[in-house]
């Protein structure tokens, strides 16, 4: 397996089927909390487990997408884990996509303040992005508007399992997948621009990955360069909390407004080629009806924001994102690009 490294913090393994063992060593473990989404099946994890030596486990049922990531859903864990007695020597498994990911690390994080957590993503949009880097979060008044900085000890992408992925799961995962490749990956976005969701696992998720990992590495608490990975979600996360879009939707929506902005401040000329690329995949870049002043309310409580002004990632060129202070009048030209 191609294997990333975040500091000396978390590794991340891509490659085909699960390692034996899957968690890495440790003498003190006993206990194993899987926690999966509905639908995720733990049976290769469970399979794998076994490889990691007499370990008792238990298989927690987390609700389903965002419903996962709310306190009456995190205090439900807690007394399971609880009654299970995990101990601080031991280990919480996710197995699912962004939203158990995110769940799943917040509750390693302040469970027993901090246990170590392993993350099966079996979405692409949790195996490039959500899993990934150590932010943890469930929503409360807004969009991951709670959260812990965790670093999972291991991330383990399975491409067998993504390649088996829904065309609509796999636009998901696109969505973030351009981000990153706007970022700091050009090839990424070209392979999607050039041949959409047949583009091959291979030529994005190792790239993706190994983007996310480098930046981390030098920023782990979102003091620089990190903030670059905000880009498309200052607007996007408003359009997904108001509307009820996908978090990919709403990413993509976001791409566009950011786009947009880019282009009226920085002179950004590559607007039409970023649309093209996200048609291509599929993904939305024109928003269905939505409440305008709720969605300008939430982006007023951005978690970017910097004492009294809104900071907004935006592009000079592909491959060169920056951090800039923008104005209302920039947030409504974004909305406006995209119908809101």
């Amino acid at each position: 397996m191609d294997r990333f490294l975040i500091g000396n913090e978390s590794e991340i393994l891509v490659g085909r089927g699960l390692p034996r063992p899957l968690l890495p060593s440790s003498t003190k473990r006993r206990r194993v909390a899987v926690l999966r989404q509905p639908g995720a099946d733990p049976a290769a994890v469970l399979d794998a487990l076994a490889a990691d030596g007499n370990l008792l486990i238990e298989t927690m049922e987390l609700p389903d997408g965002e419903t996962a990531k709310t306190l009456t859903a995190v205090q439900e864990v807690y007394h399971r884990l609880a009654a299970f007695e995990l101990g601080r020597a031991d280990t919480i498994v996710t197995v699912g996509g962004g939203a158990t990911t995110d769940a799943g690390g917040f509750v390693a994080a302040t469970w027993l303040r901090g246990v170590q957590v392993v993350h099966v993503p079996t979405t692409l949009v949790a195996a490039i992005d959500a899993s990934i880097g150590g932010k943890t979060a469930i929503n409360l008044a807004g969009k991951n508007m709670v959260g812990a900085f965790w670093h999972p000890d291991r991330v383990v992408v399975d491409l067998n399992t993504l390649e088996a992925l829904s065309p609509e799961l796999m636009r998901q995962g696109a969505a973030e997948a351009i981000k990153v490749g706007l970022i700091d990956a050009p090839d990424l976005v070209e392979a999607y621009h050039t041949m959409g969701l047949s583009a091959p696992l291979e030529r994005i998720v190792g790239p993706a990955v190994s983007v996310k990992a480098d930046i981390v590495t030098e920023d782990f608490t979102e003091q620089g360069r990190r903030a670059w990975l905000n880009l498309g979600h200052t607007i996007g996360h408003g359009i997904e909390y108001a509307s009820g879009l996908s978090h990919g939707e709403s990413v993509s929506l976001g791409l566009v407004a950011a786009a947009a902005v880019s282009r009226r401040r920085l002179d950004f000329q590559h607007t039409d080629y970023i649309v093209e690329t996200l048609v291509q995949v599929g993904l939305p870049v024109q928003a269905p009806s939505v409440d305008r002043e709720k969605v300008l309310g939430l982006v007023s409580l951005d978690k970017k924001r910097a004492g009294d002004a809104l900071r907004m990632v935006l592009l000079a060129d592909i491959g060169v994102p920056q951090v800039h202070t923008v104005t209302a009048d920039d947030i409504a030209f974004g909305l406006a690009a995209v119908g809101v």
